[in-house]
């Protein structure tokens, strides 16, 4: 936690950038809305997932008492 807290704070605009230029210059910018759709498909999955998770244990306490 303390680590990611100093990583964060070192990292500055100007280090952000060449980040994203980076990372333009290794996927290209076509494959990145590619990728980013990837991102956002997978975060609703786990988004999705929990809730069903979260709505078994419930009927499942429900049940026991």
């Amino acid at each position: 936690m303390i680590a990611q807290t100093i990583l964060l704070g070192m990292l500055g605009p100007w280090q952000i950038v060449l980040i994203v230029a980076v990372v333009v210059l290794l996927f290209g910018g076509r494959k990145i809305p590619e990728l980013m759709k990837g991102l956002g498909s997978g975060i609703k999955e786990f988004k999705n997932a929990t809730k069903e998770d979260e709505k078994l244990e419930s009927g499942s306490n429900e049940s026991k008492s």
